[in-house]
């Protein structure tokens, strides 16, 4: 499974609100994704119950079928499920991300993955997509 698309739950704007049950922060969720209030719930990449789109997602279903962790993996990335991707930040995630994470491996790719995702003012941890911090309300880019 791709870290980044189906283990990518730290940086999950649907999971984090899901797991803090944030209500006022996934009221502000369907509008960015296109779904209801009630869509905004995951329990997790690896979980039975995902977000939505995750549940359809070709990328994941690209992946589970040629037995690979990842479109880092592919010989074929980028390909029409990476142009054709539906969200707009998680276009700019995966393209920004999978190019680097074949460089420096997962667990590598991982450490700095986790370090990207934190407030460069407070230490607070952001989720993917994030424009301002939700504990010291700074500006942050985060994709």
């Amino acid at each position: 499974m791709d870290p980044l698309l189906s283990g990518g739950d730290s940086v999950c704007a649907i999971y984090i609100a899901h797991s803090d049950n944030n209500i006022k922060f996934k009221e502000r969720l369907p509008q960015v994704y296109g779904v209801t209030l009630e869509d905004i719930k995951c329990e997790g990449c690896l979980s039975d119950n995902l977000f939505k789109y995750c549940q359809v997602c070709p990328i994941r279903s690209c992946t589970q079928k040629k037995g690979i962790e990842g479109c880092h993996q592919c010989n074929g990335f980028p390909c029409q499920f990476i142009d054709n991707f539906p969200i707009p930040v998680g276009k700019k995630v995966i393209s920004r991300a999978l190019p680097a994470w074949r460089e420096l491996g997962t667990e590598r790719w991982m450490e700095e993955e986790e370090k990207r995702y934190h407030c460069p003012h407070c230490g607070y941890k952001l989720f993917r997509g994030a424009k301002r911090c939700r504990n010291c309300q700074q500006p942050v880019d985060v994709d």
